[in-house]
């Protein structure tokens, strides 16, 4: 099986120079833990952002959430696969990295997410 059989294609994603507030915002409108961080540029790299940095730069830190961009808080670069890699492979990588989530580049362009839940509903759904 390869990512693009697995990968979600609809993907959120967010300016880098959004505030969290409205990051947050698109997260709940889309019932999401993560968004992508769109690139600043064509060579840039994609970020991610997630509830986990979110909740380490606000409670943690003391953060302000309409002060603070989405760009402070990313992950950046985001560990990225290829569509046709296949799905042990990115198992595999998100074990040694420790990340739930990946985004998918064919030749640096968007082309979906895929998470660790993806993964583990691909394999529950094969157990009888």
């Amino acid at each position: 099986m390869q990512v693009r059989d697995v990968m979600v294609k609809d993907v959120v994603c967010v300016s880098p120079f959004a505030t969290i507030r409205e990051a947050l915002s698109l997260m709940k409108r889309h019932d999401l833990k993560s968004l992508v961080v769109d690139k600043r540029a064509d060579h840039d790299a994609f970020g991610l952002i997630t509830y986990t940095n979110i909740m380490k730069t606000i409670i943690a830190e003391e953060g302000d959430i309409d002060l603070l961009n989405v760009y402070d808080v990313c992950a950046k670069p985001a560990l990225s696969v290829g569509k046709s890699l296949a799905v042990k492979h990115v198992a595999a990588m998100m074990t040694e990295h420790r990340v739930k989530r990946l985004v998918v580049l064919d030749d640096n362009d968007l082309v979906g997410f895929i998470a660790m839940d993806d993964i583990m509903d691909i394999l529950l759904a094969s157990i009888d």
